[in-house]
């Protein structure tokens, strides 16, 4: 294994180094009357290791997408683009819910990328300063991704079958969106996992208020009654969350920034829900950055009821509670989360352009009934040999009332143009 590791990264890295045009943004080709055509490539080779006390993983997966962008100055373009992953070594469980497919495998532990060829974004868009609108399978990222999200971390990300429009009115800036399918990570094997249907409007009002970024937010998801009937990972997912947000940059030096996050919502039961509940949201972070140096701490609070709790289930949860990935769902006694980090970029270390280096400490606690969930470290360092990005991250979940002990490890090389 650590042989064909070994390989398959040397062979990436001397492609991107010895053909330095092959990996360099391409521009768009002219075709005359006001078309051009953008080429889209982006490869991902990754190996993911997974230690737990009964299963362990270890999965080399390469993940290519490829297609193209037709543009007219008009401000009209059709965007297509394929995606596929390859399983170079398939010790690993891609499904982790019980399905007829040689890729579930649980002797092992998970790593949700199975082998898949699916078309992954299929859109028209128009766009000019002011207003954009597109129609089809798309790419949806809304603020933090903490409510809607493409998973990007994953080698099949999430898409949507939606409309969206933006518009920029003076200092107001409106989005809408209105989706009627969810296409999940799994890709087009996963049985009914493969997307889920339904009615989901996204909506958001954002405004500069001095330094300070405000928006106000409304997650309606409404999933046919099938998909109730058992693919959702819980059954309390026809939710319609209404909340807010703000983020502002504060200078108190030349070289010294202050950054700011803080959310709130409200989430009840909506639909289809058999429950009837309300519970709180809750986010707040603040970093400091000094030139190089970054440290930072944060709150999150996914509120319970003793039933019931906050989920968000179409958002990119890597980034939020830790990469260990634990909290995917969260426990019906929601779950508390106390967090606080430090950075640095290397900028005198030439050789390796953008190295930079940071740890992050999570405390979990239940948010209805005071339970210690457990403890876990994340540490990552990344750098950039020409246009190859490669990057390093670890995870180390301490269980204590929840879970199982959990350590995870990625190496990454990353190419796009």
């Amino acid at each position: 294994m650590k042989k064909l590791l070994l390989t398959a990264t040397a062979l990436a890295a001397s492609i991107a180094l010895a053909h330095p045009a092959l990996a360099a943004p391409g521009d768009p080709v002219k075709l005359g009357g006001g078309l051009s055509l953008d080429p889209i490539v982006d490869m991902r080779l990754r190996y993911e290791a997974v230690d737990q006390p009964a299963t362990d993983a270890d999965a080399v997966t390469l993940r290519v997408r490829a297609g193209a962008e037709l543009k007219h100055k008009s401000g009209l373009s059709l965007l297509a683009e394929a995606e596929g992953t390859i399983g170079v070594l398939n010790d690993y469980n891609a499904f982790p819910f019980a399905i007829v497919d040689s890729q579930r495998r649980p002797a092992f532990s998970v790593v949700a990328d199975p082998m898949n060829v699916e078309l992954n974004r299929l859109q028209l868009q128009y766009k000019s300063k002011p207003f954009t609108a597109t129609v089809g399978r798309q790419r949806i990222n809304l603020d933090d991704q903490r409510f809607v999200g493409s998973v990007g971390w994953r080698q099949n990300e999430q898409t949507f079958d939606a409309v969206r429009a933006e518009a920029a009115l003076g200092p107001v800036s409106l989005d809408a969106t209105y989706a009627i399918s969810q296409r999940t990570i799994f890709g087009v094997d996963a049985g009914p996992r493969t997307e889920f249907e339904g009615d989901f409007v996204f909506l958001g009002a954002a405004a500069k208020v001095g330094p300070v970024q405000v928006k106000a937010f409304s997650y309606l998801l409404d999933f046919d009654a099938k998909e109730q009937a058992g693919a959702l990972a819980t059954t309390n997912a026809d939710t319609q969350t209404w909340g807010a947000r703000a983020t502002g940059a504060f200078k108190l030096a030349p070289k010294t920034t202050l950054n700011l996050a803080a959310s709130y919502a409200r989430q009840s039961d909506y639909q289809d829900n058999p429950a009837s509940y309300d519970v709180d949201y809750i986010a707040a972070e603040a970093g400091l950055a000094f030139g190089s140096f970054g440290v930072m701490a944060g709150y999150e609070k996914l509120g319970s009821n003793g039933t019931r709790a906050v989920q968000t289930p179409m958002a990119t949860m890597h980034k939020f509670n830790g990469w260990a990935d634990l909290f995917l769902t969260t426990p019906a006694a929601g779950i508390e989360d106390w967090y606080g980090g430090v950075s640095y970029k290397f900028a005198q270390v030439k050789a390796l352009p953008g190295l930079n280096a940071a740890v992050t400490y999570h405390r979990y606690n239940s948010d209805f009934g005071s339970v210690h969930y457990g403890d876990e470290w994340n540490a990552s360092l990344g750098f950039k040999l020409k246009r190859v990005s490669i990057l390093a991250k670890y995870a180390d979940y301490d269980a204590a009332g929840f879970g199982v002990d959990t350590r995870k490890f990625w190496l990454q090389l990353e190419m796009s143009y």
